[in-house]
């Protein structure tokens, strides 16, 4: 990754400033003020357009390409204080590996969300991570429906790009869906990779 990037990133850190991250594998920049920078991923406190903060989201470093401070950061910024927002902090969230990110914030936060952007750019995945085994995830995944598979999904972690936790959609799925009503058996279900279009 290029050290200006990467100094940009810990700069945004230590000023709390509201900027844009545009990565190599999403079109769209992504808004907020970055909590952390890791060994593999960075993770932002997101502001959303009404000018509130959304959960954090986690990305590759390795997929940054340019930050810049958001042009209505002062706006964004008063609202944010007058509105008497907290900032969600990223607690005991491991930013080191994706391995270490997928269990730490998992094991913090009621769900998360993955995103494997280059296989499959307008799908995510939200649910409780279960186990890491063989280069796969095993997520017990809930739907929009607030109501939870039977069946636990596996998903490839080298082509996981971006983690989301602690948004208000996973809030709201977490309170109306609740614990899991039963452990999913791993053993059980036939092996599909959720990239395979068999």
């Amino acid at each position: 990754m290029d050290d200006t990037i990467l100094e940009s990133l810990r700069t945004a850190a230590a000023e709390r400033r509201l900027v844009r991250i545009h990565r190599s594998v999403d079109d769209t920049a992504e808004r907020g003020q970055v909590l952390a920078v890791g060994g593999a991923f960075v993770a932002i406190a997101v502001v959303d357009d009404r000018q509130r903060y959304d959960g954090v989201q986690c990305f590759r470093l390795q997929d940054v390409r340019v930050v810049e401070t958001d042009p209505y950061a002062a706006f964004a910024e008063a609202a944010l204080a007058a509105r008497g927002e907290v900032r969600p902090e990223l607690g005991e969230v491991s930013l080191e590996s994706i391995g270490d990110l997928l269990l730490t914030a998992s094991a913090a936060h009621p769900l998360i969300t993955v995103h494997s952007e280059v296989e499959d750019p307008d799908a995510c995945f939200i649910g409780r991570v279960l186990s890491l085994e063989g280069g796969l995830l095993w997520l017990r995944e809930i739907g929009p429906d607030a109501l939870w598979d039977d069946e636990p999904e596996a998903h490839r972690i080298g082509e996981i790009t971006r983690v989301d936790f602690g948004g208000d959609y996973e809030q709201a799925l977490a309170l109306i869906g609740g614990e899991p009503p039963q452990k999913a058996e791993r053993a059980t279900p036939r092996l599909r990779l959720v990239a395979d279009n068999s």
